[in-house]
């Protein structure tokens, strides 16, 4: 597990910092990095993903700690020790950590990411659902490695 909390370390204090950074320097602004494509928006999101349940920061601090315990869980029943299972795992917990301390200590998400066409959103975000793909993909992964080892046991 030590790579799953490397990695969150890393996913956290990346957000961190940014967030604090932007948070200092440019409240409440946009900033075109790519014109009409990427910008730098600062938002202080009350709610959870895409804006939904505004206000509702208590409910939301509850369901994210629940979230990482039964993460945890879910890790540690898994038992897997492949690099790619561990980081996956990490940038998952990192994310959702970091949404999680902001939560606690501002009351509201720090998000900056803009793209236009898409809420804004933040690195933990990105990390959480980079993360959750990546699972997927290697659970799918070993189902197949399953499906072929049962084929080649038919033989």
């Amino acid at each position: 597990m030590m790579k799953t909390w490397t990695t969150a370390t890393i996913v956290f204090l990346a957000d961190f910092f940014v967030k604090g950074y932007l948070n200092s320097q440019f409240s409440f602004q946009s900033i075109p990095i790519i014109k009409n494509i990427f910008h730098i928006t600062l938002v202080h999101n009350q709610g959870a993903a895409f804006g939904i349940l505004q206000k509702s920061s208590t409910f939301l601090i509850y369901v994210s700690i629940a979230f990482i315990f039964l993460f945890l869980f879910f890790m540690k029943k898994e038992n897997k020790k492949t690099t790619f299972f561990l980081i996956s795992g990490g940038l998952i917990l990192g994310g959702a950590l970091s949404n999680l301390w902001d939560r606690l200590y501002l009351g509201y998400v720090v998000d900056y990411i803009d793209l236009r066409v898409w809420p804004v959103f933040n690195i933990s975000d990105s990390c959480i659902t980079t993360g959750a793909i990546f699972l997927l993909w290697d659970s799918y992964r070993d189902q197949k490695k399953i499906k072929l080892q049962k084929q080649e046991n038919r033989f």
